[in-house]
């Protein structure tokens, strides 16, 4: 079975020299193609796409609204725990960072919610640091058990774990697992990653093959943008969803796009990228993978947001906090993971969202609608 969760990326040296010989003619090709494959891709990536920007962005546009329709489903995340027993020099939950940890209760869990509830969030997204003693499996369960009646999704970003944790949760009520590979280029991973169970690079990788095989909904990837070359990582990506979509066949899959956002630490993005980069790669994914659901979190300013929403996303963050206890329990401590840029109310969101003309969905499912087999 374990062979089943064996993924490893394309040789990352070959790639990038096939991604940066790319021409306008390779781009002119994949735009004509209404069936793209990873070397179209890896051409609409390329430094010679950037030319065609707007054409990608109006052909992204047009597939979004077709296979989507005009609908944002908005969530929340909610920071659980900033306890964490790995060293990564990007986060500001690092266990080496001077920050108060907190892990929240039950009853601050309830507190949390039921703020968020009042907003008209169903979809929560549960996120908190790696630190399986303090916040593991069990840990987990209780929360989804406690939480499962009071909103219609409980997702997870959490640390990766065995396939029978996983089943233990799907059966607890989980609706999504999120596990961002941060980059797939190995030496930079281990550059980044030094200490604790996270410096597992194939551990990692596996987690979402692992939750796939536990029958969870819907398998979030995403990496982090500023790490290694933005390009090759998202290339990479694609290789790796194609993969998983051949083994978790029964799993739907979504892409998000987290740049990297100051945090305790003064971490400095090795790599960074600019919004019309970040604009070639959401519309890239896009033609890529027409049935992808791609996620926009508030590290990106409102504007840009705005901006970037017609072009292919699909779900949006709103009214953020990014510590534990950030929304009432104890919203002014500084036990942030990283600042985020979009700092507008719901409220505003929503009515952002409305004046694009497209509609704000707070659910994507109902789990009385699922039929087991």
């Amino acid at each position: 079975m374990q062979a089943d969760y064996d993924f490893q990326p394309p040789d990352w040296q070959t790639s990038g020299l096939a991604l940066y010989a790319k021409t306008a003619a390779d781009v002119e090709r994949a735009l004509a193609r209404s069936q793209r494959t990873a070397d179209d891709l890896m051409a609409l990536l390329s430094p010679a796409a950037r030319p065609y920007l707007e054409t990608m962005a109006q052909l992204s546009h047009q597939l979004t609204v077709q296979r989507f329709g005009r609908v944002q489903q908005l969530f929340a995340p909610l920071y659980v725990s900033n306890a964490c027993a790995n060293e990564c020099d990007y986060c500001g939950f690092s266990m080496s960072n001077r920050v108060r940890r907190k892990v929240l209760t039950g009853a601050e869990l309830a507190m949390e919610v039921a703020f968020l509830k009042r907003q008209g969030f169903e979809h929560l997204l549960l996120v908190a640091g790696e630190a399986p003693r303090v916040a593991g499996v069990d840990y987990f369960e209780r929360a989804l058990l406690q939480l499962g009646p009071e909103v219609a999704q409980i997702s997870l970003e959490v640390q990766p774990m065995s396939t029978d944790d996983y089943r233990r949760l799907h059966r607890a009520g989980l609706h999504a697992v999120l596990v961002y590979q941060e980059t797939y280029h190995r030496p930079t991973y281990h550059q980044h990653h030094t200490r604790g169970n996270k410096a597992d690079y194939d551990h990692r990788l596996a987690a979402l093959a692992r939750a796939g095989a536990a029958g969870i909904h819907r398998l979030g990837m995403g990496v982090l943008l500023g790490l290694a070359d933005w390009r090759l990582d998202s290339l990479m990506a694609a290789h790796h969803l194609r993969f998983l979509e051949r083994r978790c066949w029964r799993s739907r899959f979504s892409m998000s796009f987290p740049r990297l956002r100051p945090a305790e630490g003064g971490f400095i993005a090795p790599h960074p990228l600019s919004d019309a980069d970040l604009v070639q790669l959401i519309c890239a994914w896009r033609l890529f993978s027409p049935n992808l659901e791609l996620s926009l979190s508030t590290r990106e300013p409102a504007a840009l947001r705005e901006h970037l929403l017609p072009l292919g996303v699909t779900s949006l963050s709103a009214g953020s906090s990014t510590r534990p206890g950030g929304y009432v329990v104890e919203p002014d401590l500084a036990l942030e993971q990283f600042s985020i840029d979009d700092n507008r109310t719901l409220k505003d969101v929503v009515a952002a969202v409305q004046r694009l003309n497209y509609q704000p969905v707070w659910k994507d499912w109902d789990p009385h609608l699922h039929v087991s087999e």
